[in-house]
């Protein structure tokens, strides 16, 4: 492992946590420490951290839950000191253990803000009421147009019709005939008599003229 590989990890359950000292450079070490975003500080082994292909993170191959329920005093919440125990291995003649010494680590836990980027989703529904008031002939299913779903809403109602019935015809036909009504009617007519004097004085008579 060298200086560039990642420093976030992911545990099998999901929790994301930051390698404290990043990954080790020694195959001496075998355990590292990890802060998870819980606010838990956990000494996990290195053989259980796998770096992902793309190289963005780690991938832990245990559960959160599972390296508290060992309860090793490997997880400690993150308000509390860490005490690392340091152990050295030494040839004991007589086999009687020695106290080689005792190292107290003071941790000074500072906070820090990070900006949050994370896409949500959110979907909202609007209902809308459009009257149609049309008879129709049955049941109406259930359709989509776009986005939009439309359910339609059915009543019986009770109609009442008026419609016109032919109760009969009459039928008139028309004759025309051509009659000779002979009548006597009186006519008028005047007649003038002029009467004319010669010069001699004797009188012309002239024959009537109809008018």
């Amino acid at each position: 492992m060298n200086e560039s590989a990642p420093s976030s990890v992911i545990s099998k359950d999901g929790v994301r946590g930051t390698l404290v000292e990043g990954l080790p450079t020694d195959a001496a070490t075998t355990h590292v420490l990890i802060h998870f975003e819980t606010g838990q500080q956990v000494l996990v082994p290195v053989d259980a951290l796998t770096t992902q292909a793309d190289g963005r993170y780690c991938y832990l191959a245990l559960r959160l839950d599972q390296l508290v329920e060992q309860h090793d005093g490997s997880v400690q919440a993150a308000a509390e000191p860490y005490v690392v125990p340091v152990i050295a291995e030494r040839l004991l003649v007589e086999k009687q253990t020695h106290i080689t010494g005792r190292v107290r680590i003071h941790k000074t836990v500072h906070d820090r803000e990070e900006v949050v980027d994370e896409p949500l989703l959110r979907r909202t529904v609007q209902v809308e009421r459009v009257p149609i008031n049309r008879v129709v002939e049955g049941e109406i299913p259930v359709r989509y147009e776009g986005d939009t779903t439309i359910i339609p809403v059915l009543e019986e109602v009770l109609v009442v019709e008026k419609r016109l019935m032919l109760k009969e015809e009459l039928h008139i036909t028309q004759h025309q005939e051509e009659i000779h009504q002979p009548q006597r009617i009186v006519l008028r007519n005047e007649d003038i008599t002029v009467e004319r004097l010669a010069p001699n004085g004797q009188l012309v008579t002239e024959s009537p003229k109809d008018v």
